[in-house]
């Protein structure tokens, strides 16, 4: 096949010609034209995904549970996901704080910058701030409270509820385990089925993805520039040292930290690991959602990479809902550097309070683009930090969440492959790559041809 062909090459120009264009666009004045014309291809694509995003999480993790056999198995694989994500997670704080202490960015962005952040942001400030008050004024056990839904329904209707999805997909596939096999199986084949239906829906959606990921960034570009290219401009240079900092941050945890993990504790090769993962990472950098990006980080890590079904089903929506390494690590960042620029000294107790704040937020922080956002405002009113500093960086905000989300979706997949080598569930990279290539839609694949059932 030629190389053109292969979705993640098409997803690659889609990015690369979306970030032309938007150059282009902020420079011709194109906002208007972009928003109604080139922004709702983006639009579509993102609601594709987010429109499966429910019922994949609902079926797989039910699937996933029920697979297990016994509640040991589901006791064990769980110990191991939720040490696993909870490890990566401090490390990423860990590198985030010893970065932004080191470089100090704070230092680098000269007074009248801050000045006209502060003024461009205000109204954004505002909003955000009365999220943070609300999730303030909440008693310590009210997560656990907001965990467990009244009505599923109204859950299922929002993306932003999703652990209350996960929590019933819990309670629905426990309860398959305990009852008697016939009794439970009609009901598994039912989410089985449902389930291998939003893997092929995910298939014809992925043709989409090259123009929809065109979509998005080149509006997410033209936004940023606003009505003056030059705008984007001053943000990025007064900034550069700031989103510097936090792009050395995510690449540590990409290039060293997961690798680490794959070397010693899988038998998979760093080289072909980032190649079986690409279109995910592509996916979650356009998008800035893990929880739209999920079906395909499923679905490279089963086809490319060679998780079992049993063990991505699991791993992976929880994933999606609890493991936030890049959002902690951006929020530890700018925490620190919000309080630089405002001349603020953290101590070292303040700096250990925002790595155990920003572990609970990052397991409570939506899969939604700038959700992390929100959890800041909390984790900088807790360390004696105004609020009102996080307009010193919503404007390169949108970039740095592509990349974080890009870097939680990499943390989900090393985990899933660390957990799958663990139980024997994890294929060789060669017998991966042979199932996806015979499985129709498959995103190393994926063809008109294949989305209509012929073998690739």
């Amino acid at each position: 096949m030629p190389w053109y062909r292969k979705l993640h090459w098409q997803i690659i120009i889609g990015l690369l010609l979306g970030l032309a264009y938007g150059v282009v666009g902020a420079a011709q004045g194109w906002q208007q034209f972009t928003a109604y014309w080139i922004a709702p291809f983006g639009t579509i694509f993102l609601n594709l995904l987010k429109l499966i995003a429910v019922p994949l999480i609902l079926a797989s993790l039910v699937v996933g549970i029920s697979s297990l056999a016994d509640l040991n198995k589901l006791s064990r694989i769980g110990g191991k996901t939720i040490g696993l994500y909870l490890i990566t997670t401090v490390i990423a704080l860990l590198v985030g704080l010893t970065l932004v202490n080191t470089l100090n960015p704070g230092g680098s962005v000269p007074p009248e910058m801050q000045t006209q952040l502060e003024e461009t942001y205000r109204d954004d400030v505002g909003e955000r701030e009365a999220f943070a008050e609300d999730a303030a004024d909440r008693g310590p056990l009210q997560p656990i409270v907001d965990m467990v839904p009244a009505n599923f329904f109204n859950s299922a209707s929002d993306n932003g509820n999703m652990l209350q999805v996960v929590f019933v997909a819990f309670l629905i596939g426990i309860g398959l385990l305990l009852i008697p096999g016939e009794k439970a199986q009609p009901l598994i084949d039912v989410f089985d089925s449902l389930n291998t239906l939003i893997i092929k829906v995910v298939g014809l959606i992925m043709l989409t993805a090259p123009v929809g990921v065109f979509g998005l960034l080149a509006d997410a570009i033209v936004s940023i520039a606003a009505d003056s290219p030059a705008q984007l401009g001053a943000l990025l240079g007064a900034l550069g040292y700031y989103c510097l900092t936090v792009v050395l941050g995510l690449a540590v945890m990409v290039f060293i930290v997961y690798p680490l993990f794959i070397t010693f504790f899988t038998r998979k090769s760093v080289p072909e690991y980032f190649k079986a993962i690409a279109p995910a990472q592509l996916v979650a950098f356009s998008t800035s959602s893990s929880g739209a990006t999920l079906p395909v980080t499923m679905e490279v890590s089963e086809k490319n990479l060679g998780v079992s079904k049993e063990i991505s089903s699991f791993v992976l929506p929880l994933g999606a809902t609890i493991n936030m390494d890049g959002t902690a690590l951006y929020q530890a960042v700018a925490a620190v550097f919000i309080a630089q620029v405002l001349g603020l000294d953290l101590t070292m107790v303040q700096q250990l309070n925002i790595v155990l704040i920003a572990v609970l937020a990052s397991i409570g922080t939506a899969g939604v683009p700038s959700a992390g956002i929100v959890m800041l405002v909390v984790i900088l009113e807790s360390v004696g930090v105004p609020s009102a500093g996080i307009a010193l960086i919503l404007g390169v905000d949108r970039p740095l969440d592509m990349l974080r989300t890009a870097n939680n979706i990499t943390g989900d997949t090393m985990v899933a492959s660390v957990v799958a080598e663990s139980e024997n569930a994890l294929r060789d990279v060669e017998d991966a790559m042979q199932v996806g290539t015979n499985g129709a839609g498959t995103l190393e694949t994926a063809t008109p041809e294949a989305a209509s059932g012929s073998e690739a």
